[in-house]
C-alpha cells in the first residue's frame, strides 16, 4: 500500500482560491448553497445542510441526497483508487479512492461531483459552472490559469476542481490537534477511561476496531494514525427509512459495486454492499453516522458493531436481517470478522461498560476546535 505521508502538500496560493470557491454560495443552482453548507467548518467539515434525516438537503427545493455527508478533514492522505493483492485473497482488493463508493480517483474529481449532482448543487453542465466562475472569480482564475481558461467550459470547471483540491490538501484541513495527537507526541497523556477505550479498540478479540481503522502508536507522527486503512467492507447497517428514495422497496444503495460495474472490474457483484472505511478522526462531532446516516449517536454505532451478530433484531426493525442490502447480495455481508462472527443470542464481544470506554476514546480523536461539541454528543 502507498505511504500516506508521500502525499504532496498543496500549493498555498491555489489553496486560497480553492477556499474562496468552497465558500461561494453562487456556485449552486439555484444560487445560495456553497460546499460549506453541507461540509460545515464548525462541525469538522461535516453536516447535512440542516437536514435531520441523515442525508443532505440539496440546493434545489425538495431535493435530497441518499448518503450522509462525510467530513473533509484529512482527505489529503487518501490514496487514489488502486488494488492491493493480499496473499490470502483470490482476487486483488480495492483500496482508496474518494466518496463512499470510491468512484472518484482524485480529490479534484471528488470536489466537482457535488457541483454537477442534481441532488446536491444541481448545475446542469460544465458551461453553467464556468459562467458562474467567470462572474465571481474571473480575474483570479485568468491570472492563475491563463487568459483563455474560460474558452473551454470543461477546462474552467477542471481548474476549479484543482483549486478546491488544493484547499482540501492544505495544512489547515489536517490540523492534528486532538488529545490523541498530544498523547502520541508525548506532550499529554490520555486519561484512564480513554486508555481503557484504546485498549479495547485495538484488542482483536474485543472491539477489533483497529483491524480496519488502523493507527500507529509507535510513531510520534500523527499522520501515521489516520484511523482508516482506506479499504471497503460490507457491514450491512440498517435501512434508513427517513431517506425519501428508500420509500421505494426496490431502491438500494449498493455502494462499491456501482463503481465496479462502471469501471468493468472482474466479478463486480462481489463488491455490492461494500462501502469505504472512513477515518474516525473527529467522529464524535458528527450529527449522523454510516453511509446512509441511519444513526445519530456514536454510542449506537459502537453498540451496532458489538451486537449486530448477537442481537440482530435490535437493529433491523423491519424484521429482515441486513434489510438495506438486496437479498441476492446478502452473502457479501461480513460475518467472519470479530465481532460479527458470534452466534445469535450469544454473549457479545463488548458489554455496555466497554462500549462506553470505546466511545470515550473516540472522543479523544477530536481536534481542539471541536472538542466542546464532541463532549456534548452522545
Amino acid at each position: 500500500m502507498p505511504d500516506p505521508l508521500a502525499t504532496p502538500s498543496a500549493d498555498p496560493a491555489l489553496a486560497v482560491l480553492g477556499r474562496k470557491l468552497f465558500f461561494d454560495q453562487n456556485l449552486s443552482e439555484p444560487r445560495g448553497t456553497s460546499c460549506a453548507a453541507c461540509h460545515v467548518p464548525e462541525q469538522a467539515f461535516s453536516g447535512n445542510h440542516g437536514s435531520s434525516l441523515g442525508v443532505a438537503l440539496g440546493s434545489k427545493p425538495g431535493s435530497m441526497g441518499t448518503r450522509n455527508t462525510p467530513s473533509l478533514l484529512y482527505l489529503r492522505y487518501t490514496p487514489s483508487r488502486f488494488f492491493y493483492q493480499d496473499d490470502d485473497a483470490l482476487l486483488p482488493t480495492p483500496f482508496g479512492g474518494f466518496f463512499a463508493d470510491g468512484r472518484a480517483d482524485t480529490l479534484a474529481e471528488q470536489a466537482m461531483g457535488p457541483l454537477l449532482n442534481p441532488m446536491e448543487m444541481n448545475n446542469g453542465s460544465a458551461r453553467q459552472i464556468a459562467k458562474k466562475l467567470e462572474q465571481g472569480h474571473g480575474a483570479e482564475m485568468r491570472a492563475r490559469f491563463g487568459g483563455q481558461i474560460f474558452a473551454s467550459p470543461e477546462q474552467a470547471a477542471s481548474a476549479a476542481g484543482r483549486a478546491l483540491e488544493a484547499f482540501l490538501r492544505s495544512e489547515a484541513m489536517s490540523p492534528f490537534s486532538s488529545r490523541y495527537d498530544d498523547h502520541i507526541r508525548g506532550t499529554k497523556s490520555l486519561n484512564e477511561a480513554e486508555l481503557k477505550g484504546l485498549k479495547l479498540f485495538k484488542n482483536p478479540d474485543k472491539g477489533n476496531c483497529a483491524s480496519c481503522h488502523k493507527f500507529n502508536e509507535t510513531s510520534s507522527n500523527p499522520a501515521r494514525s489516520l484511523f482508516t486503512d482506506f479499504s471497503y467492507d460490507a457491514i450491512a447497517v440498517p435501512r434508513n427509512n427517513k431517506i425519501p428514495a428508500n420509500r421505494q422497496p426496490g431502491h438500494y444503495d449498493n455502494g462499491l459495486c456501482e463503481t465496479a460495474f462502471k469501471l468493468k472490474w472482474r466479478d463486480p457483484e462481489q463488491w455490492c454492499a461494500y462501502f469505504k472505511t472512513p477515518s474516525l478522526r473527529n467522529v464524535a462531532v458528527r450529527e449522523n453516522y454510516m453511509h446512509n446516516g441511519v444513526f445519530n449517536s456514536l454510542r449506537d454505532v459502537v453498540s451496532f458493531y458489538a451486537t449486530r451478530a448477537t442481537s440482530p433484531m435490535d437493529w433491523y426493525k423491519s424484521g429482515v436481517k441486513f434489510d438495506d442490502v438486496p437479498a441476492k447480495y446478502r452473502a457479501n455481508v461480513n460475518i467472519n470478522s470479530v465481532p460479527y462472527n458470534r452466534r445469535e443470542d450469544s454473549k457479545p464481544a463488548l458489554n455496555d461498560e466497554e462500549i462506553d470506554y470505546i466511545v470515550t476514546f473516540l472522543k479523544a480523536l477530536t481536534d481542539a476546535p471541536y472538542s466542546d461539541k464532541a463532549e456534548k454528543r452522545k
